[in-house]
């Protein structure tokens, strides 16, 4: 069970919310908009996602944001161009993404993604090439709560088909991997700034979760034993 943003993902233009071309679609509504104030409007935005259990509307986000710009009652063609699909990839894999899905799926492993977002990221992946990789997606919007939520990563493993203690939760928050043990979930953080073996339960890359699930998959495995006996009958 994989996280998407900063495990998956990230953003094209180096920020995740909003959108990397809001300065510029509201500056045509609005020319006259005060430039300098779209830090402090972002910084309002951002607060206002983390305030709530379950992810926010997003209308009512970005009202949030233009309000602070001085923009009280924005246009309904403004709003809908906010929320419409970005013209280009607003997302991109991090280059140890394609090479272990590539892997696991070679070795039969169930996957899902877990992830606080609106709906839209499974359109997203689809774009991205790797959609086929997974058996669905937990989705915040559409399941109404957030992580630590028990109900997002036990949406994860249903799709998956599994109990929780068959299921590996990887994210790049070390509190919702503790969340995830806590409810009976293996867990992994990845923090691709960190060193490599600064802690136990710690990856830094996607390449390093391979010998992991490799040496759960040999574990599995059956003793081997003689070849069975050969039934002659079965010759004629």
């Amino acid at each position: 069970m994989f996280d998407a943003g900063g495990v998956l993902t990230r953003p094209v233009g180096g920020r995740w919310n909003p959108r990397y071309d809001f300065e510029s679609i509201v500056a045509a509504h609005h020319p006259h908009v005060r430039k300098d104030l779209f830090p402090q409007a972002i910084d309002v935005g951002q607060r206002f996602l983390d305030a709530g259990t379950a992810t926010a509307n997003r209308t009512d986000y970005h009202r949030a944001m233009l309000a602070v710009l001085g923009i009280d009652r924005p246009s309904e063609q403004l709003l809908r161009q906010l929320e419409a699909p970005a013209v280009g990839p607003v997302i991109e894999t991090y280059p140890d993404v394609r090479r272990v899905l590539d892997q696991l799926q070679a070795w039969d492993i169930r996957m899902a993604v877990v992830s606080d977002t609106w709906v839209g990221l499974e359109a997203m992946f689809a774009d991205l090439g790797i959609r086929h990789y997974f058996e669905g997606f937990a989705i915040s919007e559409v399941l109404g709560c957030r992580k630590p939520d028990p109900r997002m990563y036990a949406e994860g493993n249903r799709l998956l088909g599994l109990e929780p203690h068959e299921c590996l939760f990887i994210d790049d928050d070390p509190q919702l991997v503790t969340a995830a043990k806590d409810l009976g979930y293996h867990g992994v953080t990845l923090d691709r700034e960190a060193q490599r073996g600064t802690a136990s339960g710690v990856i830094v890359s996607l390449d390093e979760l391979l010998p992991i699930i490799e040496t759960e998959r040999t574990a599995d495995r059956p003793p081997a034993g003689p070849a069975p006996k050969r039934d002659r009958g079965a010759d004629h």
